[in-house]
């Protein structure tokens, strides 16, 4: 018998794991689920749409001409609740559909700081093209804005804002920028170019309440009862999985929805992958939460592929990787690179963050600057945990791949302490070893 297939959420986990379950089995009846009408897009992508970088239509990758040829069913709908032991879902619409496997790539949401005010019109966040879209939208009639937050998310939504003409404040909690990431310099290296950009920074400063009139806000005011003009508020203060569905089941959830390392939830023919799940590492035996673009193309591909019969784990976990631009730097982030805990403004990830990014591991960091350009690299005795590259990227492919083979780096260690013009060398001894090796 044909075997059925839904996948709900049409994100870069569900569209990946359609493909890995087309690829394992031809025959099979594959239908994909999601509550946004539009085809799969670039979630990453929409920071470049704000600025104007990136058209709308490049944002589309797989058209859903792709989904027919390969077979695969799209449908544009809420699920409103899952039966487990009938193997059945139902929309909000009243339709219904039986399934032999489910995946949950639901995703995650942005959430707002419980302040009053929040509720009110021209407060805004980016979760979906249709937000990016609002956000524009408001930005085209306002003047003034304050952005809320920390991580890569704020800082793309306070970039967007400047760039459409809007005079921006960016309210931080902290004393600089992604403290619990990037090292000072870094920061400061991004904060530079914001406030070139126009972008007004408050260190130290909490948002307390949105003022408004007639259901539209007209300014905020700060804990120090400091008060700012603005006609939009962009809220950038972390993600929440979307668990609503999970536990309805009665799936055994955390932060996410929990999963082994074959992304099997706690009922074993639903499965979950991207920043739903949250992985369990049968070795060291701790949980881990990415919201990485790769990393739920990592997880889609592998869910697929168990749910069509295989038995593939996604551990050990990859070195988390991710390339995007702070303040207009191109940056490139690899293993673990921060002090450890979270951004105080920080409810769970940020998008584009990675848990493994704020471990604490044994080792120290080496800083190299070279004009505009930024290295760092976090050292153990006998490899690189972690780096950040800012600016020059021609380091970068060669990082990951020590960094993510675990490479024996000691031979060549004391080049990598004596700065930047030594990395590249040291890097390709160590490449060129393990070429030689195999």
């Amino acid at each position: 018998m044909t075997t059925r297939y839904v996948i709900v959420g049409n994100g870069a986990a569900g569209a990946t794991a359609a493909q890995s379950i087309r690829a394992h089995d031809a025959d099979a009846d594959i239908q994909i689920v999601g509550a946004e009408k539009h085809a799969f897009y670039s979630r990453p992508g929409l920071a470049y749409y704000l600025t104007g970088q990136l058209p709308e239509g490049a944002l589309f990758s797989r058209s859903d001409k792709e989904l027919d040829r390969a077979h695969i069913k799209r449908t544009v709908g809420r699920v409103a609740s899952v039966d487990p032991r009938a193997h059945r879902i139902e929309l909000a619409d009243g339709k219904a559909m039986r399934y032999d496997r489910l995946l949950l790539g639901v995703g995650a949401k942005a959430v707002r700081p419980e302040v009053e005010g929040i509720e009110l019109e021209g407060v805004v966040t980016l979760d979906s093209l249709d937000d990016a879209r609002l956000i524009l939208k408001i930005a085209r009639r306002s003047k003034r804005a304050v952005v809320v937050g920390g991580g890569i998310t704020a800082l793309e939504l306070a970039e967007g804002l400047a760039a459409n003409g809007v005079a921006t404040r960016y309210l931080m909690r902290g004393d600089r920028y992604w403290a619990s990431v990037l090292d000072e310099r870094e920061s400061a290296l991004v904060e530079e170019r914001l406030g070139h950009d126009g972008v007004v920074l408050h260190r130290n400063t909490e948002l307390a309440q949105v003022i408004g009139h007639k259901h539209r806000m007209t300014a905020v005011e700060t804990k120090d009862g400091e008060r700012f003009e603005a006609d939009m508020l962009a809220v950038a203060v972390g993600t929440q999985v979307r668990l609503e569905l999970a536990k309805e089941i009665g799936l055994a959830t955390g932060r996410g929805i929990f999963t082994d390392d074959t992304l099997v939830t706690s009922e074993p023919d639903i499965y979950a992958a991207g920043d739903a799940a949250e992985v369990l590492d049968p070795v060291t035996g701790r949980r881990s939460v990415d919201s990485l673009w790769s990393v739920a193309i990592a997880q889609g591909r592998v869910a697929g592929a168990n749910m069509a019969g295989g038995s593939e784990s996604c551990m050990p976990r990859p070195a988390p990787f991710n390339v995007t631009k702070l303040g207009g730097v191109t940056t490139t982030l690899i293993g673990a690179v921060g002090a450890g805990g979270r951004d105080g403004d920080l409810i769970a990830l940020s998008r584009g963050d990675s848990s493994a990014w704020r471990d604490q591991l044994d080792g120290f960091a080496v800083d190299s600057d070279s004009g505009a350009n930024h290295l760092r690299l976090i050292l153990s005795e006998d490899r690189i945990l972690g780096a950040v590259v800012m600016g020059d990227q021609s380091l970068s492919r060669q990082l990951l791949e020590v960094i993510r083979d675990r490479l024996d780096i000691r031979d060549v260690r004391d080049r990598l302490l004596a700065g930047q013009a030594e990395v590249r060398e040291a890097l390709t001894l160590v490449l060129d070893r393990v070429a030689y090796a195999v």
